[in-house]
């Protein structure tokens, strides 16, 4: 799973900065240095003192922090809560009624044993603990900004910084002749620079809050992911083959077929 806050840093900063003209006149780029989310009385401070006196126009706090560490998070639930769920509560209120509120969440809040892609309205049934705590986090904006706040959804989150699927494969490639990879899950690939600009047109835009889905058009398996990397590296992507998650045990259970759908 992608380190969100690292995407953030790697996209979201230059799409906002090239569309300023469009209306963000004011970019403010935050690092868990600068903002511990999981501090009520910080967030609110911080939240106070960013927003000022609202003279420049409606403002919007985009909220790429989270706890992405998928295993851990079995054995950590309460660690991953304090930043997926209570943090998220706080900025919740410290935001709502002064500022639009964008979060990104989670294809894992979905029980993946369907057969056709989650519309944003699909009951949810996550069966990890990171998946029930992303989902404390969209209902914490629910409840507490429900005109202000809007939830993106999104997944497989792959780009050129950070740790995500295609540059742990491409890095393995140069230590292993061959690679097995998973051919039994399913989901829809999406680059951090599409994300990027979806979440800056969202927050341009005059969309209603809610929840939204932003994924990659389309849906492969990460065996296919995998061979289309090599392809596109000029590697032979004969050198992927395919296995069952069967034989890759991972503590949190993983979606089958997570696949989105962003028809409302």
């Amino acid at each position: 799973v992608l380190d969100l806050a690292a995407c953030a840093g790697e996209v979201v900063a230059g799409a906002l900065a090239r569309r300023a003209g469009r209306g963000a006149t004011d970019v403010r780029a935050v690092t868990r240095a600068d903002l511990d989310i999981t501090d009520a009385e910080a967030t609110a401070a911080a939240i106070d003192r960013w927003l000022g006196d609202g003279s420049s126009g409606e403002p919007v706090v985009l909220n790429c922090a989270a706890y992405t560490a998928v295993d851990d998070a079995e054995t950590n639930e309460p660690d991953a809560l304090a930043i997926n769920g209570e943090g998220v509560a706080n900025l919740a209120r410290a935001t709502a009624g002064r500022a639009r509120l964008i979060h990104v969440s989670t294809d894992y809040v979905f029980a993946g044993d369907g057969t056709e892609p989650y519309p944003p309205d699909a009951p949810t049934a996550p069966k990890s603990a990171y998946g029930r705590t992303k989902l404390a986090g969209e209902h914490a904006i629910g409840e507490l900004a429900p005109h202000d706040g809007y939830v993106v959804r999104t997944a497989w989150v792959y780009g050129a910084h950070g740790p995500n699927f295609v540059r742990t494969m491409l890095r393995l490639a140069g230590s292993h002749d061959t690679l097995t990879v998973v051919d039994d899950q399913v989901g829809s690939p999406t680059w951090t620079r599409h994300l990027g600009l979806g979440l800056i047109e969202l927050a341009l835009s005059d969309a209603p809050a809610g929840i939204y889905h932003c994924t990659g058009g389309g849906q492969c398996s990460w065996f296919d992911l995998a061979r289309a990397a090599f392809e596109e590296d000029g590697l032979d992507p004969e050198r992927v083959g395919p296995t069952t998650s069967d034989a890759f045990p991972r503590p949190a259970p993983r979606p089958a077929d997570s696949v989105l759908s962003s028809r409302q």
